[in-house]
């Protein structure tokens, strides 16, 4: 399996999701109250880079749904949760920049937290894929965190044999993470109308200083008006 995985993932920072996954502790479900605003029951969702299933364990309850991701480990876990509690999912090992799916087969697509964690080539591919496996009008609802988070800094991170790429960091974990501009996403998803934008900040208080949190979300439509 290990050298499946790194013909499938050669690059080191997907790989580095399942020894990341070893050791994340399972958060409990999340709310997907935004997403169900938008979409009828039975609605065909996918869930890309779901992990260990926090929002795909919800979202089989109403959608038929499916969860991608690199990591075998978190899927495994997400899927005997999933059948513990009497629900089901397709769970797929694969990349963002390549799924596994045909043209149109999705309604909506949920992409929180991930794509902060690819190189911008890597970026530029996801979303040519979410446009390809999204039906017409398709919606994808996103989240990632902003060049002013607390979090934000680092060891520079480059692709292998080029230049660092800014806002782009490698944790010791072999991860990486990218923090973004709202400038920058609306770039990404130029070929997507915009229904929702957000950015969110939350006040964190550590050892009596004060730090910030910042989010963006934002809920798009494959193909502008």
């Amino acid at each position: 399996m290990t050298k499946e995985r790194e013909r499938l993932f050669p690059k080191p920072h997907l790989l580095a999701w399942d020894q990341e996954y070893a050791h994340i502790r399972w958060g409990g479900p999340a709310s997907i109250a935004s997403i169900k605003a938008y979409l009828p029951e039975g609605a065909r969702v996918l869930d890309a880079g779901s992990g260990d299933g926090r929002y795909l364990k919800e979202l089989a309850k109403y959608f038929r749904s499916t969860g991608v991701d690199v990591s075998f480990r978190a899927l495994c876990s997400s899927k005997e949760r999933l059948v513990k509690n009497g629900f089901l999912a397709e769970h797929v090992t694969a990349s963002l920049q390549t799924l596994p799916f045909r043209n149109n087969s999705f309604e909506a697509l949920l992409c929180y937290g991930v794509l902060q964690h690819l190189f911008f080539s890597e970026r530029k591919a996801a979303l040519r894929e979410f446009e390809r496996v999204l039906g017409k009008r398709g919606l994808v609802f996103f989240e990632a965190f902003g060049t002013e988070d607390m979090r934000y800094g680092g060891e520079v991170a480059a692709p292998s044999g080029k230049n660092p790429e800014k806002n782009t960091f490698l944790r010791q974990s072999g991860i990486i993470y990218h923090y973004f501009t709202k400038k920058e996403i609306l770039s990404l998803f130029e070929g997507f109308e915009v229904l929702e934008f957000q950015e969110i900040k939350k006040e964190k208080k550590f050892r009596g200083k004060r730090y910030i949190r910042q989010q963006f979300r934002a809920v798009f439509r494959e193909g502008k008006v």
